[in-house]
């Protein structure tokens, strides 16, 4: 989009990359499973070869499909750049060995999604690079161990199970100052309530696969922000090889743009089922930010435009039996190891975000045995209420 910034989300969404026809006049954007792109005139193919001149050469780096879905993301997150990977872990992964080396620090928090916790507390120490995990609600400890020295802040807003809020431009500024690229895990906010760039992030990651595309059907992360870092995070995820599939490009393009009707909705029912649990006789505890009671309300209200579709919440009995009474009980809700989707989906930590640490890990990070995250979809909210009553009881 030419002049993409005068356009508003629900816009954006429907025609960020998309404002021309494509091959044919076709209105839709086209799916090329072609592998490779050929070219008649030598001098033109080593131009697009050397990066000199606009085109594809073979679809493990760029292909046309990926691109417009790269661009769409690009416009929401107001960045410079943006490329993708064949799943979300795949473009986190691909984002922090780009830019972190032996000797090198990164400072996150203990609530991170527990495959992003997992590289964290194995996959990079093995690398020798140097991982401090802080207390995501302490922001003091995280200023103070990022001044320290740090090569990269790694943050993510609500937080994967436990819907904790950390203050982005807070801690972007005490990011920027050490030098450290400060990246964001965006996914659960989505480009529709959260903007971390506009809030001082360098970078911004997504798992497609869940609110982006809605629907449960295809794969894939990308990642947004500064075009020189993006360069590098590309010609890693190329050679690595880690490539979005065309057809998963289009089945998140397509999802996309509905993506704003589907987040309003979303949002008003999360909302609406936090009161309701908050009152129940057999929760414990909800975990959801447009609760005024919650620790991050009056952070979540100053850098978000929507509390989200997720939140999360704990059963009475504090044991993983109690959680899965409710779970096997209800009747509205695909019990999977998913989120973000049109269609409401619950679990506990153990089967779905932290499924790869021990209950003694989880305990460490918080997150109770008896805590049920809770993906609302768009569904009747009131058919959502009686459907969470009845499992409760």
């Amino acid at each position: 989009m030419s002049n993409d910034k005068q356009y508003k989300p629900a816009t954006q969404a429907v025609w960020a990359g998309e404002q021309r026809l494509f091959e044919g006049n076709a209105t839709q954007v086209p799916v090329v499973h072609s592998v490779s792109f050929g070219y008649d005139d030598m001098e033109e193919w080593m131009d697009v070869a050397l990066g000199n001149k606009p085109g594809h050469i073979y679809s493990r780096n760029t292909n046309p499909t990926v691109d417009v879905f790269e661009e769409k993301v690009r416009v929401l997150e107001h960045a410079e750049a943006a490329t993708s990977a064949s799943t979300g872990m795949g473009i986190i992964s691909s984002t922090l060995f780009t830019l972190l080396a032996p000797g090198d620090r990164v400072v996150s928090v203990k609530d991170t999604y527990g495959g992003t916790n997992r590289l964290f507390t194995e996959f990079l120490p093995r690398q020798n690079v140097n991982v401090t995990l802080c207390d995501t609600m302490d922001e003091d400890e995280v200023e103070a161990e990022v001044a320290k020295g740090c090569n990269v802040l790694y943050l993510e807003t609500p937080t994967n199970p436990t819907i904790k809020i950390v203050d982005l431009e807070r801690l972007a500024r005490v990011g920027k100052a050490a030098g450290a690229v400060v990246i964001v895990d965006n996914t659960f906010a989505t480009p529709i309530n959260q903007n971390p760039l506009l809030l001082g992030a360098d970078l911004v990651v997504h798992s497609a696969t869940k609110f982006m595309g809605g629907h449960a059907d295809a794969l894939g992360g990308v990642v947004a922000g500064k075009e020189e870092l993006i360069k590098r995070i590309y010609g890693y995820r190329e050679i690595v090889g880690g490539t979005l599939h065309p057809m998963s490009a289009y089945l998140l393009l397509r999802g996309m743009k509905t993506m704003h009707l589907r987040i309003q909705r979303q949002n008003e029912n999360a909302q609406a089922l936090a009161e309701f649990l908050s009152g129940h006789p057999n929760v414990e505890r909800v975990l959801y930010p447009g609760l005024p009671d919650h620790p991050g309300h009056d952070i979540a209200r100053k850098q978000m435009r929507g509390f989200g579709g997720m939140l999360s919440f704990i059963v009475k009995g504090n044991t993983f039996e109690d959680a899965s009474r409710c779970l096997t009980r209800l009747k509205l809700a695909r019990r999977a190891a998913n989120l973000g989707s049109v269609e409401t989906i619950a679990g506990p930590p153990a089967t779905t975000s932290h499924v790869e640490c021990t209950a003694e890990e989880r305990a460490a990070m918080g997150i109770p045995e008896s805590l049920i995250r809770y993906s609302v979809g768009i569904e009747d909210v009131e058919d959502l209420k009686a459907d969470l009553d009845q499992a409760l009881r």
